[in-house]
């Protein structure tokens, strides 16, 4: 057929009818469900008049249309409900068009009882007079008294007022049907094809067919649509990430596969249960990232910790112990540590850090002024040796003498070297030692030994060559000594 100017492929499928010889009502409800969803057009065929049961059965019609009837008035249109078409087969109406009999016989009837069956059949009844605009009534006399032999008969045999009313009916139906409608687009063979076998396992996924499982089974693509969506936003995140923007990106992504979903979802009052099942799936999703981003926070952590563990331990062990140098690896590490140590593993391990630190910390101070005293004393003796027999300098090995003597002799009358430590003469020490030792510049504790190997060269330079060639002359006092053959005129060593 040419329906709006396209080409369009009309199927027409009769079914068998309520009450089969044989079948219970599931069947007939599965039956009338597949002609329901399927069908663009519902033919609703009724002998003679309107009953009751008659309006019972069209509840599932009711519910699809209902499911899916409002979002047909807007431009959204997720799926098209069937148009309903009462064809009532009778003879005489009795002075009443067909379409009054329907109207009639959707009436509200008075339930003074509260009989609820009546309730029911009403509810049906009101939603049918609210759908008015898609469905249409049309009346068609009986072919022939003798039914039996219907099958065997022509046109011309026919009664002709049937004949006449079947071409209208054709015509009438030929109006009403539409190409199929998903998603707000027209179906082909191959996708009309894939729609049947959805319609199948929503119908058989239970021994009742209902709306519910009809629209859980459509909106199935939908909810795996946006759980791909949330994951795909969930993904960017580089874990591990702190609680809050885990948590905040969550609510964004799931705002997200909402809209996505209302955009795109089928039915309106059913859709409730994709929607709790879409975030079922969503919080199942975001526990698994809770869990990978608590592993790895914690798997950051435990390496910044260790890190800062190795480099607490070597401080510990300097050849040249240095407060000042202590102090900068100690607050790189704490700095280090709080930048980069993020998620849910951060405040339990800032209290393994802060343990560690503050007991490394202690261990230092009370090794470094008895290390720096103990280098003192080396070094006192060290000047004395290269001023008396490297570089012959007096005042030199006098300096030594007087360091050696001072840190001997206070720790002596004094008891004990703790004693010195509290002394403003052993603080300008410490503070001159530190100035020494480590500055942003020079960290002599790294340089020591090619310094004193330098030093060492250039003082032997300057004592094997440097005096011959500039002269015995020298700023500072020199030991003397004389020639054993007894002249008088002093000379240099």
């Amino acid at each position: 057929m040419t329906i709006d100017g396209q080409k369009v492929s009309v199927l027409y499928i009769d079914t068998e009818g309520f009450e089969s010889v044989g079948k219970s009502n599931v069947y007939d409800d599965r039956i009338f469900a597949l002609a329901t969803i399927m069908s663009s057009a519902l033919i609703y065929n009724l002998p003679e008049t309107i009953r009751e049961a008659d309006i019972s059965r069209l509840s599932f019609a009711v519910e699809i249309a209902e499911e899916f009837y409002g979002r047909v008035k807007g431009q959204d249109i997720a799926f098209q409900p069937a148009k309903l078409v009462w064809l009532i087969q009778r003879d005489f109406l009795q002075g009443k068009s067909v379409q009054e009999m329907v109207n009639e016989a959707l009436k509200r009837v008075p339930n003074f009882d509260g009989d609820k069956n009546i309730d029911q059949v009403n509810q049906i009844r009101e939603s049918l007079a609210i759908m008015g605009d898609n469905s249409t009534a049309f009346s068609l006399p009986q072919p022939h008294l003798q039914r039996t032999k219907l099958c065997d008969m022509n046109d011309s045999e026919l009664e002709p007022k049937y004949v006449e009313r079947r071409e209208q009916l054709k015509e009438l139906v030929a109006t009403v049907i539409r190409p199929k409608i998903v998603q707000g687009k027209t179906l082909s063979g191959k996708e009309f094809a894939s729609l049947l076998e959805q319609i199948l396992e929503a119908l058989n996924k239970g021994e009742i067919p209902s709306t519910g499982s009809l629209v859980e089974v459509f909106n199935k693509v939908i909810l795996e649509r946006c759980m791909k969506l949330y994951n795909q936003r969930m993904d960017k995140l580089h874990l591990p990430v702190p609680e809050s923007k885990l948590e905040q990106a969550h609510d964004e992504a799931k705002i997200e596969a909402r809209k996505l979903f209302d955009q795109q979802h089928f039915g309106r009052h059913h859709a409730k249960q994709s929607i709790i099942r879409l975030y079922e799936e969503i919080q199942k999703v975001y526990r698994n990232f809770l869990l990978a981003n608590e592993y790895q926070s914690s798997k950051l952590c435990e390496a910044l910790y260790t890190q800062c563990e190795d480099t607490m331990d070597q401080l510990q062990v300097l050849r040249l112990p240095s407060m000042a140098k202590f102090n900068a690896g100690f607050l790189q590490c704490n700095r280090s540590f709080e930048e980069e140590c993020v998620g849910p593993s951060k405040k339990n391990y800032e209290q393994r850090m802060s343990k560690m630190l503050g007991k490394s910390r202690t261990l230092f101070i009370k090794d470094y002024n008895h290390r720096l005293f103990n280098w003192l004393v080396a070094f006192s003796l060290a000047t004395v040796v290269v001023g008396r027999f490297v570089i012959k300098f007096f005042l030199v090995e006098i300096g030594g003498w007087v360091m050696f003597i001072f840190l001997e002799t206070y720790t002596r009358m004094f008891w004990s070297a703790e004693s010195l430590y509290y002394n403003p003469g052993w603080h300008f020490i410490v503070a001159s030692w530190e100035t020494i030792v480590y500055s942003p510049i020079l960290d002599l504790d790294r340089w020591a030994i090619p310094i004193g190997v330098l030093i060492l060269i250039l003082l032997l330079y300057w004592r094997c060559y440097g005096r011959r060639k500039h002269g015995s002359r020298s700023l500072l006092p020199l030991y003397n000594s004389s020639h054993k053959s007894g002249s008088t005129r002093p000379r240099s060593d």
